[in-house]
């Protein structure tokens, strides 16, 4: 982990270069820009191990591992003097009320560092040469590493499941269809232990496929690729006259060998499976040397990774994991083989299997170890109950084959892999707190100028993903909106990966999971994690600590606790929103290096806070959502206005106030969980970069109908994503009356808008139709209000996802051309909605979620009529959430 490390240390010097509120004292400057430029040659020289294919070297590993350890406690150096000097300062100017009244510059000097500075940039020079010499010694070594695969085969086995991607691959294959009679290629992607190689072997062996063909071929390719390699397996399995020849040691040379491949396929149908493969260059190698004999000869691939599979595929086909009743087939047959099981172990065996949450090769390992044990109730019933270690035991022996999924991640990568295990096992991650996390942690920095951090870091999730080592719960609304291509909202790890982020977290001080008060911290950990009792895990915390990072989940912590964060005099973490605090925890003001703060609390926010000048997130929620009325609502304190480095401001049911300076808040994306008092056109043109803007309405308390004309001054603001919801809805009754009415000249530039509980008539949302730029409209708790709605011709012309959610809509009728760009349609509590508008064009879903009948029965009757018509229809998704 010496990348992350070094990127840590890079940003941390960048900071104490570039901030506007620390003045280095002479000559303070030139000795810490000397470190700054060790360690851009450092990250030079460590980027040169993505390139080198012999991974596995022990020495070069080793030498990773003392660099991240230097680095690391360099920074430590760094960051706490700069503490030190923070802390020493701002006591001296400490007034009679206890209230910090802090000097607007901090003065650092660091002189007193120049020894450390000066050892650092010895030690650091001489490991970075021999890290570069083993990487050239690793290289050469590199040629005798690749073992030949000539007739390199999948072990068979009787595949279990999945036998509707099976029927549904197996077609593909043997497509007739085709009018052009050109060979397909077809790829296989899931992650490690999915069964891709079982589904894939059960494919070349099926009779009906392997009669297609004249000649077949399976080649594992696996990470080490070689094309010479490749090439003699294929080769050797078309012709048995070449295998021979290969055997005595004839047909050596590369060049004969692609010489060769061209009259051994002239006028064959062919079939080649290509398993396990890294790298886009495999398949391109082969298909320049392939003839195109125009009679349906095919290709099939197996990868864990999207980008591989995304190579000029003609067929793309993401494996899935287990069911439950798969599951428990596979394990009975593996531990059974065709005999039944007995009844008395049938509950736990199926509990068992669901443990494995649907990955084959767990399910087969755990099936191993219980076929070498006696078939009990009282075992199986503690092995289905985790009382013993048999489900440890399984996940430790398939490591070695999810382990390189890890290590083949590029440098930048492993960090934020490794940082998925902060969370509880089986957590849902959130895409945008993730991002906001790893942002603040540091340990990353854009590969190229032209993106945002924010769009790197997104980026680099989604590359997790691609990489099957991230699994997506919950995809994004759009994705037009942003500068990149996202689709996750939510996400998590199989249970076997997220061990394997923990076991490699530990081993590198990454992170540490407090799980008792009898295990404790070290000093070293760089992130500690709770996850179960935070009181016990608070007294574990080591009397002085490292860590960077705090991150408290498990249940909801609602009586006073004790916080003692004066041991954590470095952390630029504190995410608490799982912990209930009644008073604001003064020590926090100290944490000079805080990046991201995030508690449960009801009172008000100290003037105080204003000095943490490095924090970048501030989210304060409310105890169990109660939110003053607007009335009442509390404002944040002036200095406010003074956090710089603010990107992201929710403190729900608080107002930012006026400043009477006109300060401004440069970087602040984000504000949400505001009343409307302060979306003022004075207060809002002091947030110039505002892109997502959420306000809370009380309709039932507050009757200035001025507060009400929020689109007044927000259509006259870019901002591209609005979400405004009534806390307090009036109560419904015949007689509507709505606030006051849409603006009719909104920003045109505006991509998502969310609106809930205002009980606007339907008519008035034609001033949204005509929105050109509009992608995202959410219509929640009777947002509209009437029985019918007549969409207008060519209305909602961007439009790409639509959410209608309690409402009492009845007709629903679509003009000409309208949502012309509609991906996705939801409805969800629609009881009287009878049916949609059968001139709708939606492209990939329609989703009813406790609908009525009638509409339920109008879509699939739409979509049996396509299906007739062998015409394109979206995916249906009908269902109770009862």
């Amino acid at each position: 982990m010496a990348y992350a490390a070094v990127i840590s240390l890079k940003q941390t010097i960048e900071r104490l270069l570039n901030s506007s509120q620390i003045s280095l004292v002479p000559p303070s400057k030139k000795f810490i820009k000397s470190a700054y430029k060790h360690a851009q040659s450092l990250q030079e020289a460590l980027k040169r191990f993505d390139s080198c294919k012999n991974n596995n070297n022990e020495r070069v590993n080793a030498l990773d591992d003392e660099i991240g350890e230097t680095v690391r406690k360099f920074e430590d150096v760094i960051e706490s003097h700069l503490s030190n000097q923070f802390i020493s300062q701002y006591e001296q100017s400490h007034d009679e009320d206890h209230e910090m009244s802090h000097p607007s510059i901090l003065s650092v000097e660091m002189e007193e560092l120049k020894q450390e500075i000066d050892f650092f940039n010895k030690t650091i020079k001489k490991m970075e040469c021999e890290y570069i010499n083993e990487l050239n010694n690793s290289a050469r070594e590199e040629e005798d590493a690749v073992l030949s695969r000539i007739g390199s085969r999948g072990k068979k086995s009787k595949m279990v499941g999945l036998s509707d991607q099976f029927r549904e691959i197996q077609m593909r294959l043997l497509d007739l269809t085709d009018p052009y009679n050109y060979y397909t290629s077809v790829s296989l992607v899931g992650m490690a232990g999915i069964g891709k190689t079982t589904l894939a072997m059960q494919l070349f062996e099926d009779p009906l496929i392997s009669s297609r063909f004249d000649c077949r071929a399976f080649v594992n390719v696996g990470q080490k690729y070689e094309l010479k390699q490749i090439l003699q397996s294929v080769l050797a399995q078309m012709n048995p006259e070449i295998e021979e020849v290969l055997k005595e040691g004839g047909l050596r040379s590369l060049y004969d060998l692609k010489r060769m491949m061209y009259p051994n396929f002239k006028g064959k149908r062919y079939f080649i499976v290509l398993d396990d493969v890294w790298n886009n260059q495999v398949w391109g190698d082969l298909r320049k040397l392939l003839p195109n004999n125009k009679n349906k000869s095919r290709v099939l691939i197996t990868t864990r990774l999207q980008h591989v599979a995304n190579y000029n595929p003609d067929a793309i086909h993401e494996i899935r994991l287990l069911n439950k009743e798969e599951s428990w087939d596979l394990l009975r047959h593996k531990v059974f083989d065709e005999m039944p099981c007995p009844c008395e172990l049938e509950k736990a065996g199926k509990k068992i299997a669901e443990n494995c949450e649907g990955l084959p090769l767990l399910i087969v390992t755990v099936a191993k170890l219980l076929s070498e044990t006696d078939k009990k109730p009282d075992y199986w019933n503690k092995v289905a109950e985790k009382e013993n270690s048999v489900l440890m035991d399984a996940n430790d022996q398939i490591l070695k084959v999810l382990f390189s999924s890890y290590e083949y991640l590029p440098q930048y990568l492993k960090a934020c892999f490794l940082y998925m295990g902060v969370f509880p096992q089986n957590y849902e991650i959130s895409r945008s707190k993730l991002v906001k996390l790893w942002i603040s942690e540091g340990f990353l920095e854009p590969i190229t100028s032209s993106r945002t951090i924010e769009s790197f870091y997104t980026v680099c999730l989604e590359e997790l993903v691609s990489r099957s080592l991230v699994m997506v719960h919950e995809k994004r609304s759009i994705t037009s909106y942003t500068s990149f291509i996202t689709n996750t909202k939510t996400c998590g790890l199989h249970s076997v990966l997220w061990r394997l982020c923990n076991r490699e977290a530990e081993k590198n001080n990454f992170s540490h999971v407090i799980s008792s008060l009898a295990k404790g911290t070290k000093h070293h950990h760089r992130r500690l994690c709770i996850h179960n009792s935070v009181l016990f895990a608070f007294k574990s915390i080591a009397p002085v600590s490292n860590a960077r990072s705090l991150l408290c989940f498990g249940p909801y912590h609602k009586y006073p606790l004790p916080i003692c964060l004066e041991r954590l005099r470095l952390l630029r973490v504190f995410d608490a929103l799982t912990i209930r605090m009644y008073e604001f925890p003064i020590e926090v003001l100290k944490l000079v290096q805080l990046r991201y703060i995030a508690p449960t609390y009801d009172g008000n926010i100290p003037s105080s806070i204003s000095k943490l000048c490095n924090l970048q997130f501030l989210i304060i929620l409310r105890h169990l959502n109660i939110i003053k009325s607007c009335l009442n609502s509390s404002y944040l304190p002036r200095e406010i206005w003074n956090m710089q480095e603010l990107k992201h401001l929710q403190i729900t049911g608080s107002n930012l106030p006026e400043d009477p300076c006109g300060a401004i808040l440069p970087n602040l994306l984000t504000l949400l969980d505001v009343m409307p008092h302060c979306c003022t056109k004075e207060i809002l043109e002091r947030i110039p970069r505002l892109a997502k803007l959420g306000i809370r309405f009380d309709l039932a308390n507050d009757h200035d109908a001025k507060s009400l004309n929020w689109f007044d001054v927000v259509s006259k603001r870019h901002i591209r994503s609005v979400k405004c919801v009534a806390m307090n809805p009036i109560p419904m009754s015949e007689v509507v009356v709505p606030p006051a009415p849409l603006c009719t000249k909104m920003y045109s530039g505006l991509l998502k808008l969310s609106l809930s509980g205002f009980g606007y008539p339907w008519e008035d949302i034609s001033k949204i139709a005509s929105l050109w730029s509009l992608k995202v409209l959410k219509l929640r708790r009777y947002a509209f209000r009437g029985a019918k709605w007549e969409t207008q011709d060519k209305a909602f012309r961007s439009l790409e996802v639509l959410l209608i959610e309690d409402s009492d809509l009845v007709e629903w009728t679509a003009g000409f051309k309208t949502f012309r760009c509609l991906e996705h349609l939801t409805l969800k509590n629609c009881h009287k909605l009878e049916e949609i508008p059968r001139d709708l064009y939606i492209r990939q879903s329609i989703e009813l979620v406790d609908c009525n009948a009638s509409a339920v029965a109008c879509v699939k009757k739409m979509q049996e009529e396509q299906r007739k018509k062998d015409r394109n229809f979206p995916k249906v998704y009908a269902y109770s959430s009862v």
